[in-house]
């Protein structure tokens, strides 16, 4: 099939080069409409808290996003006393039309909760009008402008809260650069990677064109996507960077076998035949690869996470199509002037023999010491996973966030008061069908729940039979201490309220911290079952690809060794605190912020699998020609080698940009990503892959029979030649 397919390249060059000009500029025009129509909330409408929130919100018009919490300190004296507070309130509710507000003025007798013991501090929580997600907080800085300029005299006023903490920290809309920028220099580190690596012209320009071509036409997809179903904005970045990434690396397997067939002495034609029939199959089984890795969160039943999967298969396929018919047309065009327009220096490009070089001679020693090679790597591979078995997803904890400006000051303004990190995210408690009588018990109850710092049911919290009482948590609300106090109220407390006060009276969880309880546990209970869904996809697929049962499980444990290691990586030097504050100014944060794992998960499987199929696709077509398993070990390293390192420092470069973001979970992301790949591609595929395929000899190719005719393939013929 795909020698057909080069040959009708061959024939209509021209024409597919022109079909792929005009998508790409279709797609040109489908990316920014596309980026507008994205989904920016992340929900969980099947959970409880979510629909009480909803139930919140479609009363009371506003609850979705999280509170501006308003922080007013008087070191002289009673701020509460201080003439003019109430005046300070107004002024921001007047910049939040719609808004809901709790403060020692609206709580009568349960006030206490908002001001410390001593009187000098009291905070107020604003609940704005619009939607959770992306670009929430939008009236932060014109709150803080407003009780700036209308606190009493000698009190210091400051809005924070979740929102502000996370604007101060970088991850607000106006925080870190944007993802074209994002992009853009990941595609200049792409280009310089490229002059070293190939070092003319033409061939550092192809890669990243057909990247371009994949990500514009991916967008117009993802467009198209948007009119059928609900697509997170989150998609954004996985086109951008996973197809950055996937279609360099597809370009650079083409590009390097189509020159080396070339210096065989091939014509062009021929040249770009064997290209397509052999690094073609290498490119539809890793495109493969990365679509089963993203596909597969679609069974966490989340539907913007499942959208993630829906909209990430696309990325590969597009990349796939783009690198095997863009990339030969142009190929097909250019022929051997592939190599010309020299823009480096000779001196500057390897041009020895790959099975001469210095991969090759690497690939001697890992073989003559297989061993030694394996032990050192295993051991190198069990430190690096140990800092993983801690790993702990969940939100970050506010003492942790960095930043500067009136978010962390009226942050640390409340911990120094005494008055719990819980203030800064409350949770909500809906409260149906109960007469105005039996509120203050509700009330009283929720405040005595263990873990639970106080309540109040604020004045004008009660409409169309909904009342929302407002409970401080005594931690912080992302602790696995007010995780617990939530599972109390869930479990205990308000089902004990029920049954004591009748049938007809309704209470439930709502509010920020209860719905990022759901969404952890969502997410983290069905993660077995993603892990099983890719792993047997995966495992069958390179069965098939390798025609190996024991390269394809070997391929498939080295790859959940390689995402391991990833997270104890960003575990060692996030969670733990090894290096992040001397190197990114972050204190430890103690967690792994709760998508990390997950989309560190949908992004590298698939791609660091790529490398995997790279090399031992080329093993394979050697030992089918010589019949000599370190031969096929020696020689498929020594012409991968470089390829497979070349695409991991472009990727790496790529997600390293990511943590150029002042944000806490980008940077553990980009970091976990770039150190992820440059792991695999050196520690595991430059040393433990060949080591062991050594030690295991002709059990690499092992493939019974009746495996065989399930997969639906013929048994190899012994090859007849022996391992020297």
């Amino acid at each position: 099939m795909l020698e057909s397919l080069a040959h009708t390249i061959l024939r209509h060059r021209k024409l597919v080069v022109v079909v792929w000009v005009v998508l790409t500029a279709i797609g040109g025009f489908a990316a920014p409409k596309a980026a507008n129509r994205l989904l920016t909330t992340f929900s969980i409408p099947s959970s409880q808290s979510y629909q009480h929130n909803q139930r919140i919100v479609q009363t009371f018009g506003n609850g979705d996003q999280n509170p501006m919490v308003l922080v007013f300190h008087d070191a002289a004296g009673d701020v509460t006393q201080a003439p003019g507070m109430q005046g300070a309130l107004d002024a921001a509710l007047k910049q939040n039309p719609g808004a809901r507000i709790s403060s020692y003025f609206t709580t009568g007798a349960d006030s206490h909760v908002y001001v410390s013991k001593d009187g000098h501090t009291m905070f107020a929580a604003i609940y704005p009008v619009g939607a959770n997600g992306f670009g929430s907080g939008g009236t932060i800085a014109a709150t803080q402008q407003a009780i700036a300029a209308n606190a009493p005299s000698g009190v210091q006023a400051s809005v924070s809260g979740l929102d502000a903490l996370e604007q101060a920290a970088g991850n607000g809309a106006s925080g870190g650069p944007s993802i074209l920028v994002e992009v853009a220099i990941g595609a200049l580190g792409a280009l310089i990677i490229l002059l070293f690596v190939f070092g003319t012209l033409p061939a550092v320009a192809m890669p990243l064109i057909v990247a371009m071509a994949s990500i514009l036409n991916t967008f117009t997809l993802i467009l198209l996507l948007t009119y059928v179903t609900d697509v997170s904005v989150i998609v954004e970045f996985l086109v951008a960077l996973v197809g950055l990434g996937v279609a360099i690396d597809y370009s650079l397997l083409f590009i390097f076998r189509f020159r080396e067939e070339l210096a065989a002495g091939r014509s062009s034609e021929h040249a770009l035949v064997e290209t397509m029939i052999h690094a073609g199959k290498s490119v539809v089984v890793s495109g493969s690869t990365v679509g089963i890795g993203l596909l597969s969160m679609v069974i966490l039943p989340i539907p913007f996470i499942r959208s993630i999967g829906v909209a990430g298969l696309l990325i590969p396929i597009v990349s796939v199509i783009a690198a095997c018919t863009l990339l030969p047309a142009m190929l097909a065009i250019i022929g051997t002037g592939i190599n010309r327009v020299r823009v480096m220096p000779r001196r500057f490009i390897s041009q020895a023999d790959p099975d001469v070089g210095p991969w090759a001679r690497w690939a001697r020693l890992v073989t003559h010491h297989a061993g030694v090679m394996a032990t050192l790597g295993i051991a190198i591979v069990v430190v690096v996973m140990i800092p993983a078995i801690s790993l702990s997803p969940g939100d970050a904890l506010a003492k942790n966030m960095p930043g500067s400006g009136p978010a962390i000051t009226g942050r640390d303004q409340l911990a120094a008061a005494g008055i719990p990190a819980g203030a800064l995210s409350p949770i909500a408690i809906t409260v149906q069908g109960a007469t105005p009588g039996q509120i203050p018990p509700i009330v009283a109850a929720v405040g005595k729940s263990q873990g639970i710092a106080g309540a109040s049911a604020p004045q004008g919290w009660s409409r169309n039979g909904l009342t929302v009482i407002e409970a401080v948590p005594a931690t912080d609300s992302a602790s696995s201490d007010a995780y617990g106090a939530i599972a109390t109220l869930e479990n205990t407390t308000l089902p004990g309220l029920e049954r004591q006060l009748g049938g007809g009276v309704s209470l439930g969880t709502a509010g920020g911290p209860p719905q990022s309880r759901d969404f952890e546990h969502t997410v983290y209970d069905n993660f077995p079952y993603l892990l099983l869904f890719v792993v047997v996809l995966t495992y069958l697929l390179l069965a098939r690809a390798f025609r190996s049962l024991v390269l394809a499980l070997k391929a498939v444990i080295l790859n959940l060794i390689s995402l391991t290691a990833a997270y104890g990586i960003i575990v060692f030097i996030f969670q733990q605190g090894h290096g992040s504050k001397p190197i990114w100014n972050i204190d430890p944060t103690g967690v792994i912020i709760s998508w990390i794992p997950l989309m560190i998960f949908a992004f590298l499987y698939g791609i660091s699998m790529d490398y995997e199929v790279f090399m031992l696709t080329r093993m394979r077509e050697i030992y089918d020609d010589v019949g000599n398993t370190n031969r096929a070990i020696e020689l498929g390293l020594a012409r991968t080698g470089k390829l497979v390192t070349s695409a991991a420092l472009i990727l790496m470069f790529s997600f390293l940009v990511l943590s150029s973001s002042p944000g806490v979970d980008v940077k553990q992301f980009g970091i976990g990503l770039a150190a992820g790949i440059i792991f695999d591609a050196t520690v595991i595929r430059a040393l433990l892959v060949p080591s062991l395929m050594r030690l295991m000899g002709e059990w690499n190719w092992w493939m019974p029979r009746p495996a065989a005719r399930l997969l639906f393939l013929h048994p190899d013929e012994p090859a007849g030649a022996t391992e020297s």
